[in-house]
């Protein structure tokens, strides 16, 4: 019998964060300076995942190794690949007005070459707390390594919100328990005991119990596929727009309408931690905190 391979999570740690400014992948908020993805990586090894690949920007690469890769490797084994503006498909030149890499599709690609198993995708700036980590890798265990079934941890809408400031946020359309669409929304915010948001223009009114993603997302390898070809289609028709971004969403929204792939939506209760906006941190610490006191974490990761 072979052994199935664990499961491996991809962490999208290029982006910069507008509106937030700095490395904010790279802010402590643990009280021995651990950042949020350190906290994931702890989760994800409890859970069972067997390997971590980063993707991040070439000129961060010391940062990585030395913060985080060097604390870790002898619990769990790392990659690490690089998100650049210019890896285009062979049909492709970057044009000289692009100023930054192509968005969270093009991320994802960037790992193709380092994925050897079904894996997970998350954000190196969010927090998803460790019960959405066993949650995913044993989904990700169940996968046919190479085929078209996908999942998606969805979070209670109550539970993603800043308190300084609005958030966008992908709205899953569900049946029986699977994707049928994820509708951006922005403008999210709370006032009183509405949840409203901005649509055509309009206030409209959301609940809390609506599930949302947080960019966690499970493949199989072959999702690399069907990324490529979008990515290609994407380039034909926005390759001179300067800030024009590649998003994972439009490829799995075209491939759910032609019904070629199926992901489950699995779901949490966990409360979602990140640091949108600089004042958000004092929130984030708070958490982290309060995990600590109520024994989900040690006072130190991995000492």
């Amino acid at each position: 019998m072979i052994e199935q391979k664990k499961p491996e999570l991809v962490i999208l740690a290029a982006g910069m964060g507008s509106r937030y400014g700095g490395i904010k992948q790279l802010e402590s908020v643990g009280p021995s300076g651990e950042t949020i993805m350190e906290y994931s990586i702890f989760d994800a090894i409890r859970a069972g995942f067997g390997r971590v690949i980063f993707v991040i920007k070439e000129e961060h690469e010391s940062l990585i190794q030395e913060q985080i890769i060097q604390k870790y490797q002898d619990l769990i084994e790392f990659s690490w690949v690089f998100q650049k503006k210019e890896d285009l498909p062979s049909a492709f030149q970057c044009p000289a007005s692009r100023s930054k890499p192509w968005g969270t599709g093009q991320a994802i690609l960037a790992a193709k070459e380092q994925v050897q198993a079904p894996f997970a995708v998350i954000n190196a700036d969010d927090f998803y707390g460790p019960n959405a980590f066993i949650k995913m890798a044993e989904q990700l265990r169940q996968l046919p390594p190479e085929g078209n079934e996908f999942c998606l941890m969805g979070y209670r809408l109550s539970n993603t919100l800043s308190q300084h400031g609005s958030v966008n946020r992908g709205l899953c359309e569900t049946e029986g328990g699977y994707l049928t669409g994820l509708q951006e929304i922005t403008s999210i915010q709370k006032k009183e005991d509405r949840f409203t948001y901005t649509a055509s223009a309009k206030a409209a009114d959301l609940s809390d119990s609506s599930v949302v993603s947080m960019n966690f997302w499970g493949f199989t390898p072959a999702v690399f596929s069907l990324l490529q070809q979008h990515f290609e289609d994407f380039l034909t028709h926005h390759l001179e727009e300067p800030t024009a971004e590649f998003y994972i969403t439009a490829p799995i929204d075209f491939a759910l309408d032609q019904k070629t792939i199926t992901i489950r939506v699995l779901t949490t209760e966990e409360q979602w931690l990140g640091v949108t906006y600089a004042e958000d941190k004092t929130y984030v610490v708070q958490g982290i905190l309060n995990a600590i006191t109520s024994g989900t974490y040690p006072p130190q990761l991995f000492p």
